[in-house]
């Protein structure tokens, strides 16, 4: 029996080490070519690149390629969402969670409905032209609100109701009002869960592609996902910079990811058993 159950875990580990060395082969790919010349790059192999190296392509892409502008612009779409579904996503769940009428677990199915369906973007098209926040930074910032915080309300309802209501009835006899309650007893005890909130939202808006490709048609508010066109043309793709643009893109959102780890994990099974 400890025979079998050996040989089974050096077959899954086995497995588990294709896997991982198969997801590898794309970013390899990536950081090989950044550093190679146009014509090496060009056949967009795993060669490993010749001396000299070019660390040069990340200075040509940060100057031709505006990346400052395109990292503020990442930077405040990021953060201005990040912000404005964290606080919107923890007081709806606490109203869900705290007041279950049929009006609002109608609310809270429709908001978390959102999760599984796909983005209509010939309507969100024609609702920001109504608007007038079609190619706008506030535009962008909003519908990357409107597309985490589903999930946001779903995380953070499962954690609130984890919470005693005796601490609700406590602070209402001390005198506390809707808002200061929500704020200096409720608040706090939600940081795992808005950990959780802060750093998914923050990497899935900064990897987001689609929606500014569709809603920026300036190229002066594009954010670093899109700033990889300045480097394709009709009849010529420089993949040196263009890897290298992608390196220096993908660069801040591993950091954050290693940063918050723990908190992720933490935020997504504390609210999974109720205490």
């Amino acid at each position: 029996m400890k025979v079998k159950r050996k040989i089974a875990s050096i077959c899954s580990n086995g497995i588990a080490w294709i896997i991982s060395l198969i997801c590898l082969i794309p970013l390899l790919l990536i950081l090989f070519n950044s550093l190679k010349d146009t014509n090496a790059a060009s056949d967009m192999n795993l060669v490993l690149p010749g001396f000299p190296i070019c660390w040069e392509n990340f200075s040509i892409v940060i100057e031709k390629g505006k990346l400052i502008t395109s990292f503020l612009n990442s930077v405040l779409y990021s953060v201005g969402s990040v912000a404005i579904c964290a606080i919107l996503a923890a007081l709806a769940a606490y109203v869900f969670s705290r007041n279950p009428s049929k009006k609002n677990v109608f609310f809270y199915m429709f908001m978390v409905l959102g999760i599984t369906m796909p983005v209509n973007y010939v309507a969100l098209t024609k609702v920001m032209m109504f608007l007038h926040i079609n190619n706008t930074r506030l535009g962008i910032i909003l519908l990357y609100t409107a597309m985490q915080l589903p999930f946001a309300i779903f995380l953070i309802h499962g954690f609130v109701a984890k919470i005693a209501v005796d601490l609700d009835e406590a602070a209402v006899i001390d005198g506390c009002g809707p808002i200061r309650l929500f704020v200096t007893i409720i608040l706090p005890l939600l940081k795992p869960a808005l950990a959780t909130v802060i750093i998914l939202t923050f990497l899935n808006t900064w990897n987001e592609f689609i929606s500014p490709l569709y809603f920026l048609s300036s190229s002066d508010k594009w954010p670093m996902t899109l700033s990889v066109y300045n480097f394709f043309g009709m009849y010529f793709k420089d993949w040196n910079l263009i890897c290298a643009d992608i390196l220096l893109t993908s660069l801040p959102v591993v950091v954050v990811y290693l940063l918050g780890q723990k908190y992720i994990v933490s935020g997504m099974t504390a609210g999974a058993v109720k205490g």
